[in-house]
């Protein structure tokens, strides 16, 4: 196995980075931050001064105190230091079950001593349950902190080294046994930022374990788990039935569905995954009044409203789709637990030399300075989260339809600022030419402190409006609507409350309010198709006139990204491909494996994949999932041999080539699919 350098940071003499992760215990939320590694050097021709150095790990065996203390044997000899010895190592891996710290001391040579450390800071005694608790929360840990191949992920903490925690059968076998033991405290975990409230089959060790069976196809594993587990809690029966759709069960997958939506009419896990099914076969009208029932079982989650909102999109029926995204429960977005470590007195990070390759260095990268000032305002690619998933149902929209219909359609359902202001004044100044008790008395439907009420059910539809449009180069900007603070909304209707300034506003009593976020999601797309359409018109004026036309290579990314956002792909890889000419990007080279999957560019995928891979390993992780799941799928298709060949047969030198075939072998470790062959 080739193994990745080690990056180390150095420790300010007046800071400990143990103390500091310590004090930080108590605001962890979640699955905690990735594991610290803290070391002690000293020169080897001197006992006088020491030093501290650090770096962060994921997906090493957290099972027992011993496998911890093998990891920090393995780093006292190290080939980038000849001049320092390793005296003392200290790993600490979060326990997110019990809210401990699990540490392990060695002293080199010397003692090995095992303990954990509560919110408290107090030393406690580790048990064998810890240990079980400790190893399950560092295998979803490594899943939960891969990188997708574009670098985000690495490049958002410096210094962490990713390992496969599950490299063949026998681990996965120790995996899932953990994973069933502890199954039913998994809602302590929480859950990713679309979900409300933990519960057993929506938090992060359902969601690991999915992941996990996704990138592999170990589908048989899964639905051996999820069986044994359905027998104690039907509920689990919709995690059982992805299973079954990941593998091609479709039919055992219906038929779990019906029995056990039969058993709980109204378990909104189950419906949804139901909803989904039906939408992925092109069936919106079945999915329609799933979906409704969902929503009506969990009106407060955020992914029964979207779902909602996707079969109207797919239904063609506009309207309707923005009045349920109206209607979406949103999320503060919480990120994943992270080190909050002090600042470093230096930092060192080597390179393998299997690694090195002069096409993957992207270390010439200018910075922001050559980014036109419009394009690092644009404030989309910031979203996360349930805001992130909402400004896409809306992009949707706006791709079937176009902006200018979309702008119609909001102020045919929204009310308009201008409208607004224009009815109160006219009704105000008839209240004042005609004040009697027998009509200022009168309830105005639908109208609350002068201004019409949220309430009404989202069920309801109305005037059908456009449904096919075309983007247009003129894109206009928005008109505010009236909007309110963002409240959860059910869709069971509400009585009229009494207008108490006795106005009666006839023009938009169907009329519902916008959330003041989703009126701010229009004008952050309204940005976004500006910039858009500049960019196009002027690519297209400069090559009619056989120009160059010229941007940085972080404007390409940002424009790649622009796109990808907008449902553009080819514009996308344009961009994408435009970057990567100029120099390397991991976010560009993982957009163009994106093209040339769909395009079923055997080549091209697995050129981008070798890339990606091998970036990956320089900057210290050996594991992602996305792109073990990329070359799983290839050697699923095209066969191990071929898809070998085509790797061997790339003019790469061999060291980065077998940073590939590493990838490969997991799959035929895993018998996947394909791999015998």
């Amino acid at each position: 196995m080739i193994q990745t350098a080690v990056p180390e940071i150095f420790e300010d003499d007046s800071t400990s980075v143990i103390e500091i992760r310590t004090e930080n215990l108590q605001a962890l939320r979640e699955l905690g931050p990735p594991d610290l590694v803290h070391l002690v050097k000293q020169p080897i021709k001197s006992t006088s001064k020491q030093v501290g150095v650090y770096h962060h790990v994921t997906g090493t065996d957290a099972s027992s105190s011993a496998s911890l203390a093998a990891y920090i044997n393995t780093l006292v000899y190290s080939p980038h230091d000849k001049t320092n010895k390793v005296t003392s190592g200290l790993y600490c891996c979060y326990n997110a079950f019990s809210r401990l710290d699990m540490r392990v001391q060695v002293q080199i040579p010397g003692t090995v001593e095992s303990y954990c450390v509560n919110e408290r800071g107090d030393k406690l005694e580790a048990s064998e349950e810890h240990w079980l608790e400790t190893y399950l929360c560092s295998v979803l840990r490594a899943y939960s902190y891969a990188d997708d191949g574009s670098g985000d992920t690495i490049k958002k903490i410096v210094g962490v080294r990713r390992f496969n925690p599950i490299t063949n059968t026998e681990a996965e076998h120790k995996f899932l046994d953990a994973a069933e033991r502890l199954f039913f405290a998994g809602w302590q975990l929480g859950s990713d930022p679309e979900i409300q409230v933990p519960n057993l089959v929506s938090n992060h060790l359902t969601t690991g374990l999915l992941n996990y069976i996704r990138t592999t196809g170990r589908y048989a594993s899964g639905i051996n788990l999820f069986e044994k587990l359905r027998t104690r809690d039907p509920e689990i029966s919709s995690l059982l039935a992805r299973v079954y759709i990941m593998g091609d069960e479709e039919v055992k997958a219906v038929q779990l569905l019906r029995d056990a939506i039969h058993q709980m009419p109204m378990d909104y896990p189950l419906l949804d995954c139901q909803a989904e099914y039906c939408l992925s076969k092109g069936r919106s009208d079945l999915a329609l009044d799933i979906a409704k029932r969902s929503v009506i079982s969990a009106p407060s989650e955020f992914a029964t409203w979207a779902r909602l909102a996707e079969v109207y999109i797919s239904l063609e029926q506009w309207d309707m789709a923005l009045l349920t995204l109206n209607s979406c429960p949103m999320f503060t977005y919480q990120d994943k637990d992270s080190p909050r470590m002090p600042e470093p007195a230096r930092v060192s990070l080597p390179l393998a030399p299997e690694a090195m390759c002069d096409e993957i260095d992207d270390s010439n990268s200018v910075g922001e300075e050559l980014v036109h000032p419009n394009l690092r305002r644009l404030s989309a690619a910031n979203y996360k989260g349930t805001f992130q998933k909402a400004y896409s149902l809306l992009t949707e929209v706006t791709k079937r339809i176009g902006w200018d219909h979309l702008l119609k359609i909001r102020s045919q359902v929204f009310v308009m600022e201008e409208e607004y202001r224009h009815e109160r004044q006219a009704v105000v100044q008839q209240e004042i030419h005609s004040r009697s008790a027998s009509t200022t008395a009168l309830r105005s439907p639908g109208l609350t402190d002068g201004r019409p009420s949220t309430a009404g059910s989202v069920f309801t539809n109305s005037d059908t409006p456009p449904t096919s449009a075309a983007l247009g180069d003129d894109v206009s900007k928005p008109q505010h609507t009236v909007t309110h603070a963002p409240a959860m909304e059910t869709p069971d209707p509400q009585p009229p409350a009494t207008d108490p300034q006795h106005l009666q506003y006839t023009q938009f009593q169907h009329k519902r309010l916008c959330e003041r976020w989703l009126d701010n999601l229009f004008m952050v797309l309204y940005e976004d198709l500006r910039i858009y359409t500049i960019w196009r018109t002027e690519a297209q004026q400069y090559k009619s006139q056989q120009l160059a036309y010229k941007k940085s290579a972080d404007e390409w990314e940002i424009l790649g990204e622009l796109a990808d956002r907008l449902h553009r792909p080819d514009d996308a890889a344009e961009a994408w491909e435009a970057c990567l000419n100029m120099r390397f990007s991991p976010k560009g080279m993982r957009g163009i494996l994106s093209a040339y999957e769909r395009y079923g560019d055997v080549r091209g995928e697995l050129g981008a994949l070798i890339r990606l891979i091998a970036w990956q390993y320089k900057w210290y992780s050996e594991f992602s999932p996305s792109l073990v799941h990329v070359i799983r799928k290839l050697i699923e298709e095209e066969g191990a041999v071929k898809t070998r060949s085509i790797i061997q047969a790339t003019s790469l030198p061999q060291h980065i080539l077998d940073l590939t075939h590493q990838y490969a072998g997991l799959c035929a470790a895993f018998r996947s699919s394909g791999s015998e062959a």
